[in-house]
């Protein structure tokens, strides 16, 4: 076979048993976030482009090497969706929903673009699983939202292997002493940050923080730290935090180096790190930003959330027993085209009445049709043929002990039921 293009670097089919998983983890995921009360939200793949330099921040990395951006037929500057918390806050504002009863809860599920170098754990196209709460200031919505992939973590039996990492960044006014703190360190390192970093000095030392380069991130480790320079608001609304985590028995530890690569956020941050899938650690990420709202033309409004990858956690489980089965409940095998028409039919009694049913579509012969059946891993088989269909009867045969049984065509649904489920 020769292809006339592959899949495109950074991006992956998902087909298969990795879709089987993908849907399963999407449903256990709903699940989780409705009885916190969180609604879902849809927002479009791509924006304009001014929503991301806004809200992400112009001097992150997402914003200034990662960026997929276009202009589009009527010359405006479109960029797919890097991240969906922007585009959440955006139909937030739009929708007129800060007028109504708060908080407000929204979770969504979106591919996210991103062009950055391949890597394990690391896609150009990825889905992301997220949740965002409006309207709340205080530490109980923090506790709450933290509280979700921790749930999650436990339904999945994952807090063995992953820890919950959670700062401060304080607020814009106490960031400010610390920024200044901050230019004042990596100033006296200028001469050996990397090009980019040199940029960030000026504009949001913070963001060398976050640097990936093995010098910067060396330099970084004797920084000073944010909850240093906390503000007494900022300092007890983090206590409180911790406290309630405590208290909710979520463990923690406190790592003064999160700083979170987007620059929305404010106050609490907060990652749930894996030991068991190297660099690539972080499965989720997330806190709080006050700010955001206001930053994209709206409304005053105290906001946070957390992103989650889908890739990333499937690696995550690595051999987890989803417990899936696609198997058909039965298949009907046939000889004839009377006995073919009469196999489809039934079969579609049993799938409008919700039982997994497949027939041949193959015209394979009996003997191939039975090896089908096997390889699917029907539960039961029948054969139709002139006889049976002439009897109004046939033979059903439990495919793992073998037994048979007799079953009547013209009442198959209900008799097969009460067979499968006795």
């Amino acid at each position: 076979m020769n292809l006339i293009t592959k899949v495109p670097k950074g991006t992956k089919d998902i087909i298969g048993a990795e879709s089987d998983k993908t849907v399963w983890l999407e449903a256990l995921l709903r699940d989780t976030v409705r009885p916190f009360g969180y609604g879902e939200v849809r927002t479009p793949v791509f924006e304009h482009t001014e929503l991301f330099e806004r809200g992400v921040g112009d001097t992150t990395d997402v914003v200034t090497k990662e960026m997929y951006t276009f202009e589009d037929k009527g010359g405006r500057s479109i960029t797919l969706r890097p991240e969906g918390t922007a585009g959440a806050v955006r139909a937030f504002l739009e929708s007129g929903a800060y007028a109504g009863t708060l908080p407000v809860r929204m979770y969504y599920f979106a591919n996210c673009y991103r062009y950055e170098k391949p890597q394990a754990g690391r896609w150009r196209e990825f889905e992301q699983f997220g949740v965002e709460m409006f309207g709340s200031k205080e530490p109980y919505a923090d506790a709450e939202v933290i509280s979700i992939p921790y749930r999650i973590f436990e339904k999945l039996g994952l807090l063995e292997s992953i820890t919950l990492n959670i700062n401060s960044i304080g607020c814009p006014e106490c960031r400010q002493h610390y920024q200044k703190a901050l230019y004042e360190y990596f100033s006296s390192h200028k001469d050996k940050l990397c090009e980019t970093c040199l940029t960030r000095l000026d504009k949001n030392p913070m963001r060398i923080i976050d640097c990936k380069s093995p010098v910067c991130s060396e330099i970084a480790k004797g920084a000073p730290i944010m909850l240093d320079y906390l503000c007494d608001e900022c300092r007890e609304h983090f206590e409180k935090v911790k406290k309630l985590l405590t208290e909710m028995g979520i463990s923690f530890e406190v790592d003064p180096t999160i700083v979170r690569g987007l620059d929305y956020y404010t106050k609490t941050v907060f990652e749930f790190v894996s030991n068991g899938i190297g660099a690539q650690g972080t499965v989720c990420g997330g806190g709080r930003y006050d700010g955001l709202c206001t930053q994209l033309g709206g409304v005053d409004m105290p906001a946070l959330g957390f992103g989650m990858g889908i890739g990333r956690l499937l690696m995550v489980l690595g051999d987890y027993d989803f417990g899936i089965d696609n198997a058909p409940a039965v298949y009907i095998g046939s000889i004839g085209d009377e006995a073919k028409a009469k196999a489809m039919v039934i079969c579609d009694a049993l799938r409008a009445s919700g039982v997994s049913a497949q027939c041949d579509i193959m015209a394979r012969s009996v003997k191939a049709q039975m090896k089908y059946a096997d390889k699917v891993g029907a539960k039961y088989s029948v054969i139709l043929g002139e006889q049976e269909c002439a009897d109004n009867r046939a033979k059903i045969k439990n495919m793992s002990d073998k037994t048979e049984r007799e079953i009547s065509l013209s009442n198959f649904v209900n008799e097969f039921k009460e067979i499968y489920n006795g």
